[in-house]
């Protein structure tokens, strides 16, 4: 089989995969089906109505929670951490195109979310970047660089804002059936 072929019949089954993890209203289908496809959940984690680019190659740790209208693209590997929380509509890319290609051939790398993250709405993560742990991304941010541990950034492209305080140890962890 041709190579073209491959690539529409994969794009054809994620755009499935895609339409049958938003369908599934209960966590335990989703759960199911990501694990089948070759993704690690950890405990008590909840990832709501996402879109996907890929199978595989995604990680999340314990106690996370990934908000609804998300993109994650694990076609490099995305490893997400313990309690790190993503807010509605982010977008983490870990493959995009070399501009400077004749070809305009594909390139990426692996992005790392490490433990007590916050990732607020909007913002978008660019391959290859490790957001360390306690970082905090504001609304609306462009991170194309690693964010160091407990920092605050913000802006396009994303800039050190100040340092963070305190890690949210406590908080609790909701799997509800429907987000906005």
């Amino acid at each position: 089989m041709g190579k073209r072929i491959k690539l529409q019949l994969f794009f054809i089954a994620l755009k499935f995969f895609n339409l049958l993890y938003k369908l599934f209203f209960f966590w335990s289908g989703r759960y199911l089906l990501l694990i089948v496809t070759g993704s690690k959940i950890g405990k008590r984690s909840c990832i709501q109505a996402c879109r996907f680019f890929g199978f595989g190659g995604l990680t999340v740790g314990d106690n996370t929670i990934i908000n609804s209208g998300c993109y994650l693209d694990a076609r490099r590997g995305l490893a997400i951490g313990n309690n790190v929380v993503i807010v509605h509509d982010t977008k983490i890319y870990t493959l995009g195109h070399d501009v400077n290609s004749t070809r305009f051939e594909t390139k990426g790398a692996p992005v790392v979310i490490e433990d007590y993250v916050v990732v607020f709405s909007n913002a978008l993560i660019m391959p290859g970047v490790t957001l360390k742990k306690g970082a905090v991304v504001l609304p609306g941010s462009v991170v194309t660089k690693d964010v160091g541990p407990m920092t605050i950034v913000g802006g396009n492209p994303a800039k050190p804002v100040k340092m963070r305080e305190t890690l949210h140890t406590d908080k609790e962890i909701f799997r509800y059936w429907f987000s906005i």
